[in-house]
This record gives C-alpha cells, structure tokens and sequence, in this order.
C-alpha cells in the first residue's frame, strides 16, 4: 500500500509499505543486474550506503544462475543475503535490447539468449512465472519498449499489445500469488505506460492501465534516444493520468539532474547504472558536479572525493589514493568510486525528502542544480 505523506506542486512524497519493509519515497532504486552491485558491492555495503531498494534483471537471473534454482534455495532475498526490497524488472527490455533476432508475436516473444543462442520464449505468464521464481518485492510487467522515435503506426499497435499483455500478467501474478508455496505471496505489481514521444497515446494509454488498480505504474520508453526536453514534456503531459496515490516509477532514469526534474513532475522511484559505471570509470559525482579522478590534478590531492561526505571512500580515502589504484587498475578503485556515487545518488534523495516534507523542494533543486553546474550550462545553452 502506497500512503502520499505530502505534495509541493506536484512533488510527492509517500512511503510504499511492502513485505520486505517500507519504501521511503523519492527513492533511487540501485542497480544490481545479477544480483549483485557492480563493482565488488556487497549486500552489507549496501545497507550501510543508504540503499532502500535493490533491482536486479528478470532476463540475466533466467538465462544464468536460473531462476528455479534461486526459488529451490529459497528466493532472491535469501540468496542474496537481503531482507529489504527487490525490484525485479519484467525482461522485456532486455530481451528487446540484448537479444538480437527476434520474433514479436501475441503470445509473446521468440529469441536468442546472447550468451549461448539458445532459443527462448517469453511472453507475460513466463515473466510473472520468473519473477514469482524470484520472489521480488516488486515484479514489472512484461510489456514492449519500442524505439523513442518509431513511428506512430508501429507505436500503436505496439502500445495497445502492451496493454493486452499487462492484463494477461495481472491475472498470472493473482494466480502465482493464491499458490502454496509462492515465494512470496504478497507480490506486488507495476504497470508500464508506452507510447514513444506521442502525449496522446501516452496519455491514453495512462488512462487504461489507470483502470486495473495495479500496486504502481511506471513510465518506461524514455531515456533511450530523445532528448531530456523531450522526456520532461512526456512525463508533464502523462504523470497527470496515473494515480496520484499509487507510486510513479520512471524507468532507467537518471543524472541527478534528470531525477529532480522527475521529482518535480510527480516521480517516486528511480534507477540507473549511471553511479556504478561511471564509477568504475573513475567519474565520480559531487555537489560541485561530476570530476574525473584520472585527471592528473588529483595525482598529490589529499582531500576526499567530497568534503563533508559521510561514505565509506569518503571518510578514510583520498582522490590521490583512489586516482593510484584506478591507474594501477586495482579492483578497490573501481569499488570506492562506486561506493561513493550510490551514496550521493540515495544521500540526495534523503536530501529531496527532507525537503519536500519541509516545503522547501523548489529551492532545494535549483540550489542544487546551481551547485553542480547545471543551471548555468542550461543558460549557455539557450544563449548560444
């Protein structure tokens, strides 16, 4: 049950009870694809970097490890040794993304696995049917994600099996969950809103899968070809649709810029593997923008990545430290990076609550983007 705590414009700030504990919202999910974080990340690092929810990938658990295995050892969170939530997302990106030839039909989709070719198929019951596997707190529905920029006629037809296929998973995961011996029987489900760049059929669409009374809605298709403008009046034109008191998940999205402006638009959950790989690229973000530690002006730099940083890198370990071991291509740079950005990314959703509890989310943000540089590049952009 999703419970709004306070609205600033059209900011939202609530708490997701669930099965695993409660999701304090704004939230950003962090990314850990097969169950685990990149970058030699442990679950205990996790907990102590603020992490309220991990997401880990449908497609990458059933194609390696297996998803059975992982129900026969008792589900996701005792594999991992995690007892907050889990997202799982539904597979359908990936299988739209990663695996090459494929053959899109009613019934779901024919593939190639991209490790080892071996033919596949899934459709909405086998997504819901991994994921039960799992026993995620949170499954995704299984759903197409067409190009940003393909044409009308392909996004309709598109959208309006989308809408077919979410139908079909909700009447799965009501079955996989009234099962004995579900992993977990309190799964909850979120929708997908797609339409490409197209408000209408965005919007139409939000008002269909508005009509199911589902756990959460996503907006997914962004992020993956059209400008930031572009997504911004998406979300401006949409959010309005979906229920303001079910949680608003923008998928694969963002900078720390990108997320403000989600939040300001109505978003509650967030992911991207903008943190971890950057991080392991020696990019590393802070209050005064995102630096690059290869930079030879860190080389003698005593100081931490930031001032004030209460991180497990920031609170023991130099830039000039961390520079060495990235040169010397130690795994512990790529870690203490990676560490640092996840605590910046779930440090400043901390930060957003806080703020929009105290009415104070607008200034927040620009004191912020001013902060990282953001507004100004803006203003040079518009100046030309």
């Amino acid at each position: 049950m999703y419970e709004l705590l306070k609205q600033e414009g059209r900011a939202k700030r609530g708490i997701l009870h669930t099965v695993h504990g409660d999701i304090q919202t704004p939230v950003f999910m962090n990314v850990g694809t097969v169950a685990a974080i990149k970058g030699a990340v442990s679950t205990e690092d996790l907990e102590q970097i603020k992490c309220q929810v991990e997401l880990s990938n449908t497609y990458h658990l059933h194609v390696r490890t297996g998803d059975k295995l992982i129900r026969e050892v008792g589900g996701l969170h005792k594999f991992m040794s995690w007892n907050r939530p889990i997202l799982t997302d539904s597979g359908g990106f990936q299988v739209f993304s990663l695996a090459g030839l494929r053959r899109i039909k009613e019934e779901g989709v024919y593939f190639h696995s991209h490790i080892d070719g071996a033919k596949i198929f899934m459709g909405p019951e086998e997504s819901m049917q991994i994921q039960s596997n799992l026993g995620s707190t949170i499954a995704m529905a299984f759903d197409e994600c067409a190009p940003a920029l393909a044409d009308r006629s392909y996004v309709e037809a598109s959208v309006a099996r989308t809408t077919r296929w979410l139908e079909r998973c909700k009447t799965k995961m009501q079955q996989l969950n009234a099962e004995e011996g579900t992993v977990n029987c309190h799964q909850m489900l979120f929708g997908i809103n797609q339409g490409a760049i197209y408000s209408d059929i965005r919007i139409d669409h939000a008002k269909r899968i508005a009509e199911l009374d589902l756990d959460g809605y996503a907006v997914g298709g962004l992020a993956v070809g059209e400008t930031h403008e572009e997504m911004y009046h998406i979300l401006d034109e949409t959010v309005p649709y979906l229920p303001l008191h079910k949680p608003t998940y923008l998928m694969g999205v963002g900078t720390p810029a990108n997320i403000l402006e989600g939040v300001e638009r109505g978003v509650d959950f967030f992911d991207c593997v903008y943190p971890t790989r950057n991080g392991r690229h020696g990019h590393v973000y802070t209050n005064q923008g995102k630096i690059n530690l290869f930079n030879q002006k860190y080389e003698k730099d005593m100081r931490p990545i930031e001032e004030g940083c209460g991180c497990p890198t920031c609170r023991r370990y130099s830039r000039a430290y961390v520079r060495h071991l990235l040169k010397a291509k130690e795994m512990l740079g790529m870690r203490l990076c990676v560490l640092h950005n996840l605590y910046f990314y779930n440090t400043m959703m901390e930060e957003i609550r806080d703020a929009i509890d105290e009415g104070r989310f607008h200034s927040y943000k620009e004191e912020k983007l001013y902060g990282m540089g953001q507004i100004n590049r803006e203003k040079e952009k518009q100046n030309g």
